[in-house]
């Protein structure tokens, strides 16, 4: 079916997000999808020639000076948020970039197909797992595993994103979640190594190894091509911070992209506002 908006830009076909990631890759160029929590981040990561945009309630924390983490935590409904700065923010300023939705799939308070059917009205052109409870791991996972908000959910939301047309780039954390989210029919995925290292909030003691990112990034891309071959495959998180690492994982592994939140927006912020703010500084009287 052919998009009625044609022409000025978002909502995108699932097919037509396809037909344009796999131009990029044909014409030899990786995948860059970026996190935007503000509509300014968003207008210059469209500037910079980003792949996607995807929208993600711990944007909101950044930009307020906060860990990603605290998207995963109880300050706000997650897919409220997402909303929001969608329709307000980033939606009216982006003129030609697919832009994705982060969606909290395991809220118990959600009828899924509703939210999601919201979701596509809004004009977003697709779909991402966030926050994931791929990336919670020990005794709490099992607590939610246990209590009805498990990763189960979003494996649902992501199937019944496939039949509503919406594109989905998704987060997992090991081989077995690859499988599933490529069963569910997952567009897209990305082998999330762990919280992004680096400035101000990134962590620092908690970070995978190089040969460990290298290792498990793989390992989640072999489990998912056992299902299909159709599948884009990016790498996000953990000591991948800068261009030339992301590049080393590209030359290490099948990824053909990188997902970049933190080290795109928070760390183009922090430096440029610091080094800017010193040169004013320099002023003298």
């Amino acid at each position: 079916m052919p998009n009625p908006w044609t022409g000025i830009g978002n909502p995108y076909t699932r097919e037509e997000v396809v037909a344009r990631l796999q131009k990029t890759v044909d014409g030899g160029k990786a995948i860059i999808a970026a996190g935007a929590g503000t509509g300014i981040s968003a207008k210059f990561i469209e500037k910079g020639g980003a792949d996607l945009i995807i929208i993600y309630n711990s944007g909101r924390f950044r930009m307020m000076g906060h860990g990603s983490t605290a998207g995963m935590m109880a300050y706000g409904d997650a897919n409220a948020i997402a909303m929001e700065i969608g329709e307000y923010e980033v939606l009216p300023v982006v003129e030609e970039v697919p832009v994705i939705c982060g969606v909290h799939a395991t809220d118990p308070r959600r009828r899924m197909w509703h939210w999601l059917l919201q979701v596509k009205d809004m004009g977003f052109s697709g779909i991402n797992n966030f926050p994931t409870h791929t990336i919670v791991d020990g005794h709490f996972r099992g607590v939610l595993e246990e209590t009805g908000m498990s990763v189960e959910k979003e494996f649902e939301a992501v199937a019944l994103g496939r039949r509503m047309d919406l594109f989905s780039v998704v987060y997992v954390g090991s081989p077995e979640e690859a499988k599933r989210m490529a069963e569910s029919g997952a567009d897209a995925i990305i082998a999330h190594v762990g919280t992004t290292v680096g400035g101000s909030i990134g962590v620092t003691g908690a970070v995978a190894s190089w040969s460990d990112t290298i290792k498990r990034t793989q390992d989640i891309i072999d489990a998912a091509k056992t299902v299909r071959d159709d599948i884009f495959y990016l790498c996000h998180g953990g000591p991948i911070n800068t261009p030339e690492d992301a590049e080393k994982v590209i030359r290490e592994t099948e990824c053909v992209g990188f997902v970049g939140a933190s080290s795109l927006e928070r760390m183009g912020v922090e430096e440029s506002l610091t080094n800017l703010t010193r040169e004013f500084k320099s002023i003298t009287l």
